[in-house]
């Protein structure tokens, strides 16, 4: 429980750049896992397909999405670190003497966000290419298929 509480305050630490991260991460986990029941269900599948590329095509919805998602995590992480940086500036300026103090809370921002967005790219890359891996796969069986079919 002291895990999640500590997880919850890094997010709130983290500023307003965390939800972007956090939504597409959820969007990325549900595509993931989607294509796999969907890849799973082909693979457990005897039965011939009369369309390859259109089962191809079902097999590969979602892909561009989550490519998409993968590359624009670390962006919002380093959008993240850009506002940190720019509230620390912000609070040297408000204050007459440069105090370490004052810079800590965009400095955090700063880190946590980048830490986030690597974090949820590293989380959604492994995943992504592992899918890919089963859309080879998927293309050489359909391939064959279509082949004994000739």
């Amino acid at each position: 429980m002291l895990y999640i509480s500590q997880l919850a305050q890094s997010f709130r630490e983290g500023g307003p750049v965390m939800w972007p991260i956090l939504i597409l991460s959820v969007v990325g986990v549900a595509v993931v896992f989607d294509r796999l029941f969907a890849f799973a269900a082909f693979f457990r599948s005897r039965e011939r397909h009369s369309d390859p590329q259109a089962t191809l095509n079902r097999l590969q919805r979602g892909f561009g999405l989550l490519s998409t998602i993968i590359t624009a995590e670390p962006m919002l992480g380093i959008l993240g670190t850009v506002t940190g940086i720019i509230q620390t500036f912000g609070a040297f300026k408000l204050s007459d003497a440069a105090s370490p103090i004052a810079a800590t809370a965009g400095i955090g921002e700063a880190l946590i966000t980048t830490a986030a967005g690597l974090v949820a790219t590293l989380m959604l890359v492994f995943p992504y290419n592992f899918l890919l891996g089963l859309l080879a796969k998927a293309a050489a069986r359909l391939e064959r298929e279509d082949e004994k079919k000739a």
